[in-house]
């Protein structure tokens, strides 16, 4: 999924902060009548870097609250931020989701849609401007954001890739 800067972390010590994105109630009509089922789609983040998704599907809310959480626990990953923002635009496609997101000045705050502002602000980011072009769905959003930020480079490492100085990154 993930591919040249795979960075990846561990749920071991870390603080986290889940947000309930959707919740869904799935209908199953069978022979002796209906079935309900849920399904919570949950972000979580320690809001400083660290963010992931997850999905949990249960007979109960609560219960698919708590696998979401746990599947969101398994994926999480590290955000390079940079004095509240990240370090440059990013567009990302999942599904029919597109999402752009953009660098902003200290003080903007988190301008974004609902999906995408629980993902970015779990991630620990103040300022950013966000937007969703394309489809609405949730799932594809919260997926797309993430790995828009999953694809974000630090300009450190990009300086040491093309073997130039930091000042070069950033003045092209």
């Amino acid at each position: 999924m993930l591919k040249a800067n795979d960075n990846r972390v561990k749920a071991g010590d870390l603080e986290l902060k889940e947000k309930v994105v959707s919740i869904n109630r799935v209908v199953k009509t069978t022979k002796g009548g209906r079935a309900f089922s849920f399904s919570a789609l949950v972000v979580v983040g320690n809001g400083a870097g660290v963010v992931g998704q997850g999905l949990g599907k249960a007979k109960e809310v609560q219960e698919a609250i708590t696998k979401g959480i746990e599947d969101a626990k398994k994926n999480l990953i590290k955000v390079p931020i940079m004095h509240g923002t990240i370090p440059h635009d990013q567009l990302s496609k999942e599904g029919a989701a597109k999402v752009l997101i953009k660098p902003a000045a200290h003080g903007t705050g988190v301008i974004a849609g609902g999906s995408m502002r629980a993902v970015l602000e779990a991630a620990g980011i103040t300022d950013v401007l966000a937007k969703s072009l394309g489809s609405a769905n949730p799932h594809n959003v919260v997926k797309a954001t993430v790995k828009a930020l999953a694809t974000l480079r630090e300009p450190i490492g990009v300086a040491k890739t093309r073997n130039i100085s930091l000042k070069r990154v950033f003045n092209g």
